[in-house]
C-alpha cells in the first residue's frame, strides 16, 4: 500500500455509533449490535418541532429533547427495504462526523433506526448562512465576516489535516447562531482523500462553488477544491451576492474567465490538458471583481484562494496566518432573523 494512502476499511469504519456496518452483496447495510429494545426509547425522548430543511435522501427536523428541553436537529432517512439498503451519501456522513470532532464542525450525536426510518441526531443552530445572507445583509460588519471565516477556515484545516474533503461547501452548508458560531454542516458529498491522489468523481460541489479544475473535468483534485468554495463564499459576504453565479457548467467557466481571464499554461500549467479544456475557448483578460474589495487584505486572500493553479492556492493552514486575519476578534451576539416558530410548544408532535 502506498504511503499515506486510505483502505476502504478506514473510510467507512465497521462500527458507527453502535451498529455494524456490512457488506452485502455490494451494498452497505445496517444491522443493530445490542440495541434493538433501546431504539424506540431514544426516539421518546424527543418531540418534533418543525421541519427545517429537505433534500434528496431525508428531511430535517427541529426537535426538543423532553428530559434537558435542549433543541436538536433530526435527519430522517428513509430506508427502501434491504436491496437499497443505507444511502451512501448517509454512510460517508456518519463514517467521518463519527471521529471528526472539533468546535466548528457540526456535531453528530446519534443515529437510530426505527422502522424504515434511520435517524441522525445532530446539535442544533439556529440558521444557514444563505438565510442569514437572504433576509439580513445588514448583519454581514466586516468583524462579523472576519470571525466566520477565521472559524470556517479553522474546521476546514481540521478537516485536511484529517483527510477529509467536504467536497460541497456553500452558504447552505454553514450554520449559524446567535453566539456568533458558525458550523460545517452536511458532510454526505464527503469523502476521505488520499496521499497521493485517487481519481474522484467531478459531479461534486454546487455549480456556483465549483472549482475550475472540476468544472474542466479533472478526476484528481485535493483539498484545493474546498479552498475555491470558500472564496466564492468570503466575497459573497463582502459583496452581498454570489461572485460566479453561473446557470450551467459553460456558463460558470466564462463567468470566471471573464473576472479572472481565461487561464493558459502560463496561468496554469497542465490546464489544456484536461479533458474538458477547449482551445477555442475565448480569450479573456482579467477585470475587477464585480463589486470592488475596498479591504486590500481582504481582497488578497480572496486572490489568493481563487487562484487557477491547485497546486499554488492557499491552503486553510496558510490563510490562517494571513494578514487579514491579524487583528481578528470573535463576534459573540449576532442579531439573526426572529424564527417564528420558536418557543410554540403547540406546534410540538411525537416523533414517531
Amino acid at each position: 500500500m502506498a504511503p499515506g494512502s486510505i483502505t476502504e476499511e478506514e473510510e467507512f469504519p465497521s462500527k458507527i455509533s453502535g451498529f455494524i456496518l456490512a457488506k452485502a452483496s455490494s451494498k452497505f447495510v445496517y444491522q443493530l449490535n445490542e440495541r434493538t429494545n433501546s431504539m424506540t426509547t431514544i426516539l421518546d425522548n424527543f418531540q418534533r418541532a418543525e421541519k427545517i430543511g429537505e433534500g434528496t435522501y431525508g428531511i430535517v427536523y427541529k426537535a426538543r429533547s423532553n428530559a434537558t428541553g435542549q433543541d436538536v436537529a433530526l435527519k430522517k432517512i428513509r430506508l427502501e427495504g434491504e436491496t437499497e439498503g443505507v444511502p451512501s451519501t448517509a454512510i460517508r456522513e456518519i463514517s467521518l462526523l463519527k471521529n471528526l470532532k472539533h468546535k466548528n464542525v457540526v456535531q453528530l450525536f446519534d443515529v437510530v433506526i426505527s422502522g424504515n426510518n434511520l435517524y441522525m441526531i445532530f446539535e442544533y443552530l439556529n440558521m444557514d448562512l444563505k438565510k442569514l445572507m437572504d433576509k439580513k445583509k445588514d448583519v454581514f460588519t466586516p468583524q462579523l465576516i472576519k470571525s466566520y471565516m477565521h472559524q470556517i477556515l479553522d474546521a476546514l484545516g481540521f478537516c485536511h489535516t484529517n483527510r477529509i474533503l467536504h467536497r460541497d461547501l456553500k452558504p447552505q452548508n454553514l450554520l449559524v447562531d446567535t453566539a456568533g458560531k458558525i458550523k460545517l454542516a452536511d458532510f454526505g458529498l464527503a469523502r476521505a482523500f488520499n496521499v497521493p491522489m485517487r481519481a474522484y468523481t467531478h459531479e461534486v460541489v454546487t455549480l456556483w462553488y465549483r472549482a475550475p479544475e472540476i468544472l474542466l473535468g479533472t478526476k484528481f483534485y485535493s483539498t484545493g477544491v474546498d479552498i475555491w468554495s470558500l472564496g466564492c463564499i468570503f466575497s459573497e459576504m463582502i459583496m452581498r451576492r454570489s461572485l460566479f453565479p453561473g446557470d450551467s457548467e459553460i456558463d460558470q467557466l466564462y463567468r470566471i474567465f471573464r473576472t479572472l481571464s481565461t487561464p493558459d499554461e502560463t496561468k496554469w500549467p497542465g490546464v489544456t490538458q484536461l479533458p474538458d479544456f477547449k482551445a477555442k475557448f475565448p480569450k479573456w483578460e482579467a477585470t475587477n471583481m464585480p463589486q470592488p474589495i475596498t479591504e486590500h487584505e481582504a481582497h488578497e486572500l480572496i486572490m489568493s484562494m481563487l487562484c487557477y493553479d491547485p497546486n499554488l492556492r492557499i491552503s486553510a493552514k496558510d490563510a490562517l496566518q494571513h494578514a487579514y486575519f491579524r487583528n481578528v476578534q470573535h463576534v459573540d451576539h449576532v442579531a439573526l432573523p426572529v424564527d417564528p416558530n420558536a418557543g410554540s410548544a403547540s406546534r410540538l408532535t411525537r416523533l414517531v
